[in-house]
This record gives C-alpha cells, structure tokens and sequence, in this order.
C-alpha cells in the first residue's frame, strides 16, 4: 500500500517524539545532543530532507549540511547476493534503523534466508 502524504512514516513519528521528549527538558540555547541529530541525518534518505525536517522541526539548511558530512563519511554498503547461500560455518547478519534499533541474525550451518524480504519488514518498507 502506498504511503499518503499526510501519514508520517512510524520511523518519523518515533524519531519526531525523541525530539519532542529532549524539547520539555532541555534548556534554553542547549544545542541537540550529538545522537539525536546521528538518527536525524539517518532519515531523509528514505523520507525527503524537507519531510524530515518539517516532522522533526528542524532548520532544513542545519539539517541538509548535516545529512551531506554524514554522507562523505558514511560506514562502507556491502552486497550481498540476492541468490540463496549456504553458510559454511556461522554467520551473523546486524541491521540498525534511523533510530538506532537494533536488529542480529545469527547463522549455524543453514541456508540464510530472503536478506531482501528481512531487511524490508525490519525498515518497514513495502
């Protein structure tokens, strides 16, 4: 099913409520703590900068010079074959979302399962 314009993805939403939850206690001029801005620059990727920025009441410049440093030193992307494996030994797949969730997988002489059907249900895309 598509997503509508006007849902906000449940990522954002969780993200948008850290945020909300740091405003009622920070103090006045307290800059956004380091990890909360490490999820931000996570999300427009897959939601749109100005999105991200809108749902997380952000300055969409703030968070656009953001989101291009973390790309030019983003951790290496790995692929891996969409055709089944058989794992020899032991395996262990880890996956971390926007928010830091966490999700591992670990392997003992089995095939490994549908990667691509995994990481969708874990990101939550169709």
């Amino acid at each position: 099913m598509a997503e509508k314009r006007s849902e906000v993805p449940a990522v954002l939403a969780r993200l948008a409520q850290r945020f909300a939850d740091w405003r009622t206690t920070r103090s006045v001029g307290e800059r956004i703590p380091a990890p909360l801005w490490k999820a931000a620059v996570k999300v427009p990727g897959q939601h749109g900068l100005n999105r991200t920025a809108s749902v997380l009441s952000l300055d969409y410049y703030s968070l656009k010079k953001r989101v291009g440093h973390e790309a030019s030193s983003a951790a290496t992307f790995v692929e891996l074959p969409t055709s089944p494996l058989a794992v020899p030994h032991e395996c262990v797949i880890e996956m971390e979302d926007a928010l830091g969730a966490k999700m591992r997988v670990q392997l003992k002489g089995q095939d490994i399962p549908d990667l691509l059907q995994l990481s969708r249900v874990f990101w939550n895309v169709d």
